[in-house]
């Protein structure tokens, strides 16, 4: 378990891994001879699984063991035990390239259960140790209640560093927000307390709302899907690595000079999990269509605001986005009218309907705060929820992909990748054939990962999000709907009428 060569990788799927350690609460191996300072159960773990993503606060994991040293009993195992490891690709230097639990360099993982526990062979027990950061700990263990004033992203950078509260060591990546409000927290957990910020914050370079609160194996991220997609809201992130599939019985045209990276970039399967085929749940979610309906409780007054998927997709950055031109980065749905009022689907306002009371001068009895509850002018309360929804909507009912790579220990959640799959269709069967499928290929944003080591490699499962597509839809847009047809040729049928169908007189038996 664990390369030969640390500095040098021999194959896709290698790693270096020396040591698992689990130290009990006394900060010590137990009862195990000579194990002051916690157990090695490396010989003893079939597979260290490491979880992390996006929609996660906190970083966890699973340890599955085949124990015959009575582990549980010997240490013993409470669920306040502390583990020490450190994983990477070989050749792997850099500290944002390793997954770093060690007491030295980094920050070990916390057990709290034990679960699947059962009689394995003869004088061996097989059960799973779950595990999770620090941090997952503190926040349960404390909560937030105060009031925050300044800008939205100095006020995480606050409850993350409480000594009080979450107390994080680690570092943190942050987008800077361009709104600033007054909060109160009532008393409630640090990710709590976090997500209520993420939630109203505005980006500084961008027109989205909305950001994601997130822990990976490198640190704590607060940013939007637009900072994920583009700097500064307008230069498009590179990849971070390009993955392809090829089936078995393809192979590359091209010559492979470098057999260990060519493996590194192949997908061994995927599986897209969703795209943007289910039009109906995206429509009732106001993905498309949203009409958000503000109550000014100070002034009694109210207003009404309709978000359009169409006229703002091009206000802010998507996936797909390249710099390149207007051939990239396309709307998933194109405008064309979908029933017989020739309306499209960002045309139904009503599709969702939200009702939002404001906050003005709600921290302010001088009448000096009159913001909103986005912490910028009232009048922008529906225009940003609509956004805003709209937004986390395009990601949660975009095209989403699930592949399995080599271990690669550089790569965490929020990061861009591209992956190139090919066309279904044979060569000739179509005028203009790609050498990609023009929808599913492009770029992607990685917004889960499950590392999976073994024994024998280390291995990536990956989920990963877009908000768009590579190239516009085939075909023109069209401005009336096929087939359009008068209701007045509806024909209704009143049940209890001697000439309805059915009707006893007009039995033909």
């Amino acid at each position: 378990m664990g390369s030969k060569n640390p500095n040098q990788i021999d194959f896709a799927g290698d790693y270096n891994l020396n040591g698992i350690i689990i130290q009990n609460h006394a900060g010590t191996g137990g009862n195990f001879e000579g194990a002051e300072g916690g157990v090695n159960i490396q010989s003893s773990v079939q597979e260290l699984n490491i979880y992390e993503g996006i929609n996660q606060n906190a970083v966890y994991g699973t340890l599955v063991l085949v124990d015959s040293i009575n582990l549980l009993a010997n240490l013993p195992i409470q669920g306040t035990e502390r583990l020490f490891f450190r994983l990477s690709t070989p050749g792997a230097s850099d500290a944002d390239h390793i997954v770093d639990a060690s007491e030295e360099t980094g920050h070990p993982f916390y057990v709290y259960k034990v679960s699947n526990k059962q009689q394995g062979s003869q004088g061996t027990l097989v059960y799973t140790i779950h595990f999770a950061s620090r941090e997952f700990m503190r926040n349960i263990r404390t909560k937030v209640s105060k009031a925050y004033e300044g800008k939205l992203s100095d006020m995480v950078q606050e409850i993350i560093g409480d000594k009080e509260g979450l107390d994080s060591r680690k570092t943190l990546y942050f987008e800077e927000t361009s709104n600033q409000d007054k909060i109160v927290m009532p008393n409630i957990t640090p990710f709590k307390a976090i997500g209520m910020i993420a939630r109203k914050a505005l980006p500084k370079y961008g027109k989205g709302a909305g950001m994601y609160f997130y822990e990976t194996t490198k640190g704590f991220y607060l940013r939007s899907w637009e900072n994920m997609c583009a700097v500064y809201g307008s230069t498009a992130r590179d990849p971070i690595q390009e993955f392809f599939y090829m089936p078995q019985n393809i192979t590359d045209d091209q010559v492979v000079e470098d057999k260990v990276l060519h493996d590194l970039k192949s997908v061994e399967s995927y599986k897209f999990i969703n795209t943007f085929h289910d039009t109906a749940a995206a429509q009732a979610l106001g993905t498309y269509g949203h009409r958000v309906i503000t109550h000014n409780l100070y002034n009694k007054s109210y207003d009404i605001t309709d978000y359009n998927y169409h006229e703002s997709f091009d206000d802010t950055v998507h996936a797909d986005y390249t710099n390149e031109g207007d051939t990239d980065n396309a709307p998933a749905v194109r405008d064309n009218p979908v029933d017989f009022d020739n309306r499209g689907v960002s045309d139904y306002a009503e599709s969702m309907i939200t009702y939002m009371p404001t906050t003005q001068f709600l921290h302010s009895a001088d009448g000096t705060d009159d913001t909103g509850s986005y912490g910028v002018d009232v009048t922008q309360d529906g225009r940003l929820e609509g956004v805003r929804n709209a937004q986390k909507m395009q990601v949660e009912a975009g095209t989403a992909i699930r592949m399995t790579v080599k271990g690669q220990s550089y790569l965490q959640p929020g990061q861009i990748i591209s992956f190139k799959v090919r066309p279904v269709e044979p060569d000739g069967q179509t005028v203009d054939r790609k050498t990609y499928d023009p929808q599913y290929s492009g770029r992607y944003v990685i917004t889960k990962i499950r590392h999976r080591v073994t024994k024998q490699d280390y291995k990536m499962v990956l989920e990963c999000r877009k908000d768009s597509i590579r190239e516009n839809h085939i075909g023109n847009t069209v401005s009336n709907f096929t087939g359009t047809a008068s209701n007045e040729n509806a024909t209704y049928f009143e049940l209890n009428n001697d000439n309805s169908p059915g009707h006893p007189s007009n039995r033909k038996y």
